[in-house]
């Protein structure tokens, strides 16, 4: 008989402490962002975008974090890889919503386990970086 662990999904209150992490680590360092939070599923659980952010950075931290999901890595580590001669460089692109391969999306673990990802834009790639790491490190 075999035995399955079960680790327990990221819930709502805990993406809204994803995104309220990011976003005051942004807002110290003085940048405006948007923050977007996804289950392991790719479910929005949680979205945050400051009225000064242009409107393009909330869809640029929501595709972070699904490229993050996907991918199960930070997209700050993928960036070589799509360059010409790179693992990902042929990845097909044709999903629900493309790829993006710029620093800021980081993916959310419980014991070792994939259960969702954040993405942060608006920063530059290295700030949002930071912003989106801070946050899931205070969540653990």
């Amino acid at each position: 008989m075999s035995t399955t662990t079960t680790v327990a999904p990221l819930t709502t209150a805990e993406a809204e402490a994803l995104v309220s992490a990011a976003y005051q680590a942004a807002d110290a360092a003085g940048v405006t962002v948007s923050v977007t939070v996804l289950d392991a599923g790719g479910h929005l659980l949680a979205f945050r975008r400051d009225d000064r952010a242009v409107l393009i950075s909330g869809e640029t931290s929501t595709r972070k974090a699904y490229t993050a999901l996907q991918l199960n890595a930070p997209t700050a580590d993928l960036v070589d890889a799509v360059q010409p001669g790179g693992l990902f460089h042929t990845l097909p692109t044709a999903l629900d919503r493309p790829l993006l391969f710029i620093a800021g999306g980081v993916p959310v673990r419980r014991d070792g386990r994939l259960i969702g990802a954040i993405g942060v834009g608006g920063g530059a790639p290295e700030q949002d970086h930071v912003f989106a790491t801070v946050a899931v490190e205070a969540l653990v």
